[in-house]
């Protein structure tokens, strides 16, 4: 049975750009994955620590010599590894901010690239086979091959952390343009629209 993990991060809920997208997607994998299992895994939901130095040591400490202090630190990381491990396609809703991402998504990088688990020492990702579609929302538009591409460290950086841990099959759907909805100058369901063929498409794949 395939299985999709929806990953949320925008903190808008249902004025989320990213997440209605995201939805969309998660809508049109299902019509072409009858009897798929799909999780969601909402980051604004989810209490997650930032990595500190009992995590650190805990991941470089063998799992039977763990201080009741490593295992509290890598708790959440234990939850979220083989969640990501599961799933067969990835679909990651994100906005941008300061033309990255949110610290809260951050977090979840920190706690899901772990030596040993996620990548070996020689540097080899151990996450592989599976498929990623990121799904962006920003306020500006970076359109490749724009003068302003170069502005999206968000994509270079996703596509960067998540093929380090072996995810390199990565679809992006851009949606830019996004202040015009704050600004009054567009209509929310009309903009959606707009990316809504770039999501069925990816959904497809």
């Amino acid at each position: 049975m395939p299985s999709l993990l929806a990953i949320e991060s925008s903190p808008r809920g249902d004025y989320s750009i990213s997440r209605q997208l995201t939805s969309k997607f998660i809508e049109d994998w299902k019509a072409q994955h009858a009897g798929g299992n799909v999780v969601v895994r909402d980051l604004q939901k989810t209490n997650l620590p930032f990595v500190d130095l009992p995590w650190i040591a805990g991941a470089y400490t063998p799992a039977e010599q763990h201080s009741p202090e490593m295992k509290q630190a890598l708790a959440a990381s234990n939850e979220l590894i083989p969640e990501l491990m599961a799933a067969d396609h990835i679909v990651l809703g994100t906005s941008m901010y300061n033309f990255s991402i949110p610290a809260i998504l951050k977090a979840y990088i920190d706690h899901i690239v772990r030596i040993g688990v996620t990548f070996t020492s020689s540097y080899e990702g151990l996450v592989k086979g599976k498929k990623l579609t990121i799904i962006l929302a920003s306020g500006g538009v970076y359109t490749p091959g724009s003068p302003t591409e170069g502005y999206n460290v968000a994509i270079s950086y996703l596509k960067q952390v998540f093929g380090f841990i072996g995810i390199t099959d990565v679809t992006v759907v851009l949606a830019g343009g996004t202040a015009a909805v704050d600004m009054g100058k567009a209509k929310l369901p009309e903009l959606i629209g707009q990316f809504e063929p770039a999501v069925a498409e990816a959904a497809r794949a």
